[in-house]
């Protein structure tokens, strides 16, 4: 009851000191200034990150001080938590000043490693349900390290519209936390609760239309975290990493599919653009809360989805995938046919 009592007093206090940073003109220094390739029109601070992450890492060290201790004396653990706190630190700064695309990206796959080679989390092997065992040999650290950079990377490309990230992260988070605690694993259950709390403060204030964005600051980090901590789900045995592929899958699909059609027309992948699906359906009309509804949706189907995935035998695994794999190809015919429908009205109009 303590433990969950702190987790509530998390949420509360990432909800007070958004309030704070918004409100507080000296505070919240970094803004994020719409341009043509914003879905804002007026500058809103982009430091809700330091709600959250601050929230949730004093959450954490209230928890070791009331909890069992050795819970957290893992070394996943102390490296998951370092490179977080790495990212924070590196991801402020670029908020408030700018920094290199080479130079976050060498810090991200220096944070990516230490997680890999640091706390010996790795994915070896991949589940093919109804279809064997695909083992990755000696290329699985290099492998995993460069899929805990992109998730980094996506959960970033994907927090460009109100209330999305902030929402995701409620749901992702919150579903890890429960898969973690039912598992018997206590401390990832712990840090994906206090990420989802904390996160839910500041969300009350990121619905559209936002009061204050979490930046890169928020966005860098949570991404680094979703991954690190399904690396250590997945190295406990309490699933294989198709589960926190269909957690995430909302952002995993979108980020991907646009990076793969931006990076094949000969474009530079790491400009901001307004590509994702959910930019091209809010520019083709769409509200912005109808479009994070939908985005919503998706985020409780396939986080359900993941949930049934667990304890599914090998057979309803295979169709639940092959099921998703076909969801998201209608869901890109989907948009395409929208923006086409919108092309049309806007001519018939002129």
């Amino acid at each position: 009851m303590l433990m969950l009592g702190i987790v509530v007093g998390v949420g509360i206090l990432s909800f007070g000191a958004t309030k704070l940073l918004y409100s507080t003109v000296s505070l919240s220094g970094a803004r994020d200034h719409p341009n043509e390739r914003s879905l804002h029109s007026l500058p809103v601070p982009r430091t809700g990150g330091v709600a959250i992450l601050g929230s949730a890492m004093l959450g954490g060290l209230m928890l070791m001080a009331v909890g069992p201790a050795d819970v957290w004396r893992t070394p996943s653990t102390g490296w998951i938590c370092g490179m977080t706190l790495l990212l924070v630190t590196l991801s402020f700064w670029d908020d408030r000043t700018g920094l290199s695309p080479g130079l976050r990206l060498s810090v991200q796959m220096l944070a990516a490693a230490g997680v890999v080679w640091g706390g010996s989390l790795q994915v070896s092997a991949v589940d093919i349900p109804a279809g064997g065992v695909l083992v990755l040999g000696q290329g699985a650290p290099i492998v995993t390290a460069l899929l805990l950079a992109w998730m980094t990377n996506l959960y970033n490309f994907m927090d460009g519209m109100d209330g999305l990230a902030g929402g995701m992260t409620v749901v992702g988070f919150g579903i890890l936390s429960g898969l973690s605690w039912i598992g018997g694993l206590q401390d990832l259950a712990l840090m994906a609760a206090l990420v989802a709390a904390a996160t839910g403060g500041f969300l009350y204030f990121n619905l559209p239309p936002a009061k204050i964005f979490m930046g890169d600051v928020g966005s860098v980090p949570l991404g680094f975290l979703a991954g690190s901590l399904a690396l250590k789900g997945i190295d406990a045995g309490l699933f294989d990493p198709w589960v926190p592929l269909l957690i995430f899958l909302p952002f995993v699909i979108d980020s991907t599919v646009t990076f793969c059609r931006r990076l094949f027309r000969g474009e530079k992948v790491w400009r901001a653009h307004r590509e994702h699906w959910y930019q091209r359906l809010v520019l083709a009309g769409w509200s912005h809360r109808r479009t994070l509804w939908t985005e919503y949706a998706l985020m409780l189907a396939s986080g359900m989805s993941a949930v049934l995935y667990v304890h599914a035998t090998d057979l309803v695994r295979a169709e639940i995938l092959l099921g998703w794999s076909a969801i998201c190809v209608m869901l890109a015919w989907a948009v395409r046919v929208t923006e086409y429908r919108a092309h049309n009205r806007r001519r018939a109009s002129e």
